[in-house]
């Protein structure tokens, strides 16, 4: 269903549930002991990516047809969102660089598992967007507030509002994602942004992304952080050997 493997500082995340990824509660179950998995090994990066056609389409709709009308259904509904959002705020909060490699579709609850990565990735061919209003919903597992944070509230109101789904040219372009690959150079431009991430340093990584997420966070100060933050990695072993082999070249 969701497997994970580690190579030199990089752990690939690798969903697989045909046909197309849909979240049930085992698939919950599983995120969450791969999270834990991450947690436990410390890679430098995270490389999300799914093995079908479709990155992840998102809650499995069976799964969701059956809270309607049934006894229960509705705190069943909340409890599983609330699942969505546990996972999620893991992913987002993860100490290290977090990328979702985005070839297929990605809807729903699969493109708010994405928006919780620090990078995304997309092929041309891929089609994201979050019509859960055709549904009757609302994309209600951070969607609204990750995308309107990242994109702006105009972007979030265009594909939340319309419903409209669009490819990976036009997400690289309303900043969505960060890069746009086409197919047969994806997995070359995956491997390739992976490894120089994985090549600086971890601590100043997991801080700077901490500095971000600050920056995002009306009840933190991000600018006291940025202050502060140097003061600890300046007395570690490692940023002292980063700044002598920095420098080394020129002392000769």
């Amino acid at each position: 269903m969701i497997s994970l493997t580690q190579r030199e500082g990089i752990a690939t995340v690798l969903l697989s549930r045909p046909p197309v990824n849909a979240m049930d509660t085992a698939f919950v179950a599983r995120f969450t002991e791969i999270l834990d998995e991450i947690e436990r090994l410390k890679p430098t990066v995270v490389v999300l990516r799914s093995d079908q056609k479709c990155f992840c389409a998102g809650a499995d709709l069976a799964m969701i047809g059956s809270f309607f009308g049934a006894s229960g259904g509705t705190a069943a509904m909340i409890d599983y969102v609330k699942s969505l959002h546990r996972i999620f705020d893991c992913l987002e909060a993860l100490p290290a660089v977090t990328i979702a490699v985005i070839a297929g579709a990605a809807m729903g609850g699969g493109l708010e598992m994405a928006l919780a990565c620090d990078l995304r990735i997309t092929a041309p061919a891929a089609k994201v967007g979050l019509p859960e209003a055709r549904v009757g919903m609302i994309p209600g597992a951070g969607g609204t507030q990750r995308l309107a944070r990242l994109c702006g509230q105009g972007v979030a109101s265009r594909l939340i509002l319309t419903g409209e789904l669009i490819d990976g040219r036009e997400a690289e372009r309303l900043g969505l994602a960060q890069w746009c690959i086409e197919a047969d150079a994806l997995d070359a431009a995956v491997a390739a942004i992976a490894t120089r991430t994985a090549g600086l340093s971890r601590q100043a990584l997991i801080a700077s992304k901490a500095c971000i997420l600050a920056g995002l966070d009306p009840e933190k100060d991000g600018y006291a952080m940025e202050i502060a933050v140097p003061e600890t990695l300046m007395e570690t072993e490692e940023a002292r050997a980063r700044v002598a082999q920095f420098f080394a070249p020129r002392q000769k």
